[in-house]
């Protein structure tokens, strides 16, 4: 086998067996493969795809390119993936939501990846919390708490370790292929019963159209099903950031306020019901969609998402009392400054992309690999499309490290919201369901 031959091959059009992806996908764990090669198969891959065929002898690749996880437990094994937005932090609702219900979560997330935050960094914006546990600790840990949102470990599809980093900082984000296999690799080998996607669409999202989303949630259901896994995908709305946070711990602020019930963000407590109802009908929980979505909402109505949640952070290494005192927990910015809009009208559209891409300049991404972020920096209290506002309004509140960030956050968020009238119709939250 030979790297560069493979990579030739699906640069001219070709697909390679599925017998030489499973010989590259080794060599990505394993090193053999070099930086460069990695690279040069994303952008093949990116700009002439691997068929539906190619796809799913790919995602198996990675996902058997290490270990693969198995459960013996009281209940099904369910999980959610987002395909990654702006103020997406549903995941941090969903798991403790899932278990409350009585399902097992063994959420193998992510970071973030271009513009989009990733689950994993908002969580360790909470101190002391490790996403890294051992594979004792997570079993006992499923065992005990029944959910727990942490990375993949060196031995869970160490391919998609690899090339997931390379496509970062490599222009290769976008590619269905590529993205079907990172997110299924990592989910397979979590030994799932059943799995629901969330795939965005919109300015936010890396799918722009509802075209190009439906695409990918088809390419996701459909390889994970002939993977043996039931999994369902709703389409969901990125034309604007979900939570009107965007960045780490403004973002878990957010979810606390709607675990404890404090303010409750109506968009991420939808979202959070709807997608929790598809996989607890699949998982058998719930009779169907609908009698899983009351079970949700009654987790989160109870305060035993609330409970659930902190139980899985003090077993992660997190403060025992953070349900309680989470104000006192989290970290916090040094300069605060308002975004005040330059004209009058309705929030016609919103550049969800540019946005996110304020925060990773603020500190709160990665713009090159092994960069640290800065948990405390991001956007708060975001005006949302159909709003009314006048000169001299706050779009939204910035929080940086320093001044300058600070005033050049401010001149790119004005340029990311478009205003004017007519007010436009609220955006609806679900587009599409696949199964």
């Amino acid at each position: 086998m030979d790297a560069r031959a493979i990579i030739a091959r699906i640069r001219d059009g070709g697909t390679p067996s599925a017998a030489e992806l499973g010989w590259f996908a080794m060599g990505l764990a394993s090193g053999a493969v070099s930086n460069a090669q990695a690279g040069a198969f994303a952008m093949a891959v990116l700009l002439k795809g691997l068929g539906e065929q190619g796809r799913v002898a790919l995602t198996l690749a990675m996902r058997d390119s290490g270990q693969v996880l198995k459960w013996d437990l009281p209940g099904p094994v369910l999980d959610k993936h987002s395909t990654g937005g702006i103020g997406d932090c549903v995941s941090l609702l969903l798991a403790p939501a899932l278990a409350a219900c009585g399902a097992y979560v063994p959420m193998i997330s992510g970071r973030g990846l271009g513009h989009t935050g990733g689950t994993l960094d908002k969580l360790e914006a909470i101190p002391g919390l490790r996403t890294g546990l051992t594979e004792d600790h997570l079993r006992r840990q499923m065992r005990e708490v029944r959910c727990a949102i942490v990375s993949a470990s060196a031995e869970i599809a160490p391919a998609d370790r690899r090339l997931y980093a390379i496509r970062d900082v490599t222009g290769t984000v976008e590619s269905i292929d590529l993205i079907t296999a990172s997110i299924l690799s990592k989910k397979l080998a979590a030994g799932l019963e059943a799995l629901v996607l969330d795939v965005k669409c919109g300015s936010g999202a890396f799918m722009k159209t509802l075209a190009e989303a439906e695409a990918l949630a088809r390419a996701l259901v459909t390889t994970a099903q002939g993977a043996g896994c039931m999994t369902s995908a709703l389409v969901t709305d990125m034309s604007q950031p979900l939570a009107t946070a965007a960045g780490n711990a403004l973002e878990v602020t957010e979810v606390m306020e709607t675990l404890t019930g404090t303010s409750v963000n109506a968009a991420l407590w939808d979202l959070t019901v709807a997608l929790g109802g598809e996989v607890l009908a699949m998982g058998g929980i719930a009779d169907d969609a609908l009698d899983g979505e009351g079970r949700m909402a009654q987790a989160l109505e109870s305060g035993a998402a609330a409970e659930s949640f902190g139980r899985m952070i003090a077993s992660q290494g997190g403060p025992a009392d953070f349900v309680d005192r989470w104000p006192d927990r989290l970290p916090a910015a040094t300069v605060i400054r308002e975004v005040p809009c330059l004209q009058d009208g309705f929030v016609q559209a919103i550049d969800g992309e540019a946005l996110g891409l304020v925060v990773v300049r603020l500190g709160g991404g990665r713009q090159r690999e092994g960069d640290k972020i800065n948990p405390s920096v991001g956007l708060s209290d975001l005006a949302g499309i159909g709003e009314s506002i006048g000169p001299g309004d706050p779009l939204c509140m910035v929080h940086a490290a320093t001044e300058a960030q600070a005033e050049e956050a401010i001149r790119a968020i004005q340029a990311a919201y478009v205003l004017g009238d007519p007010a436009p119709e609220d955006p609806s939250l679900v587009l599409k369901r696949i199964a």
